[in-house]
């Protein structure tokens, strides 16, 4: 018996060295294209699911319980020959401590997402060469969910993963695609990971510190003390609205955020400056009207 407990915790022991990163949910979605055979969307979609889940993307070990939570969805708009035409969602979570709660991170919608694919062509990303545009968007995002993860834990902890995120945008860039290119005005990929990296906006990544690590995560002890801490992050939004108009660092925070801020601003005792919250958020993001009305 001894020996088969020994064999049990030597082999829990293996999976949790060799448990990755992710935990990512691929979906295609092929409705809009008529062709008989959907063969190619499922065989990419479990090519896609190992390649996330069973690449090693940091030198950190992972426990399976801390792997992160996340979702690729790709709609596929047009298919021509290998030519794919297609928008990408991205959805990450992030647990809070003491809670069976995930609070959402990001949900960033990708419309310009255009690749090449012929069915089992392998999956490999070189951080030093571009090899292909479905690689390259796949390995950005992954970073951009490792960074703003590893963000809400240490304050500028994400700054290595963002930065390797910036190197597969710089590695890309070469292919022409308009995705990767500083296009004034264009909320892509390459203003995601500019934003993120800029001083500019340097109060964006301490905002995500302080709402998850001294808020959040500080819920179960003093839930009036957290809801002050969340209410005074969100309120630095403000400082970003005034650096620029429409900023889309605003939009890519609000936009994992909003039902959230709504639920924790709309129940209970109201916070100290939560008039002033409601007239603040009416102000950087009037498209969420209806949602800041809840807010009291």
């Amino acid at each position: 018996m001894r020996k088969i407990v020994l064999i049990a915790f030597v082999f829990l022991g293996m999976l949790t060295v060799k448990a990755q990163e992710l935990n990512a949910l691929v979906t295609i979605n092929s409705d809009k294209i008529q062709s008989s055979n959907k063969q190619v969307y499922q065989t990419l979609q479990t090519a896609l699911t190992e390649f996330i889940n069973q690449k090693q993307w940091t030198n950190k070990t992972y426990k399976v319980q801390e792997r992160i939570n996340c979702a690729y969805t790709i709609i596929i708009n047009e298919q021509n020959g290998n030519n794919f035409s297609a928008s990408l969602q991205i959805q990450a979570t992030r647990p809070v401590y003491n809670s069976s709660y995930a609070t959402p991170l990001l949900n960033i919608n990708d419309t310009n997402f255009n690749f090449k694919y012929n069915e089992f062509d392998p999956l490999l990303y070189n951080p030093t060469t571009y090899d292909s545009n479905l690689v390259s968007v796949i390995a950005f995002y992954t970073y951009v969910i490792l960074g703003v993860d590893a963000d809400t834990f240490v304050a500028k902890g994400g700054q290595k993963y963002l930065k390797q995120a910036e190197n597969a945008m710089l590695q890309a860039q070469s292919n022409g695609e308009s995705g990767w290119q500083n296009q004034i005005g264009k909320q892509n990929r390459y203003a995601l990971i500019d934003s993120l990296l800029s001083e500019k906006f340097a109060a964006l990544r301490a905002i995500y510190y302080e709402y998850h690590r001294n808020g959040f995560d500080t819920f179960a002890e003093d839930k009036d003390r957290a809801k002050q801490v969340i209410e005074t992050a969100v309120l630095q939004l403000e400082q970003l609205h005034n650096i620029t108009i429409g900023n889309y660092m605003i939009r890519i925070f609000l936009d994992a955020k909003s039902d959230e801020i709504v639920s924790v601003f709309s129940d209970g005792r109201p916070s100290s400056n939560q008039q002033k919250l409601r007239t603040m958020l009416d102000k950087i993001a009037p498209t969420y009207e209806d949602k800041w009305k809840k807010i009291k």
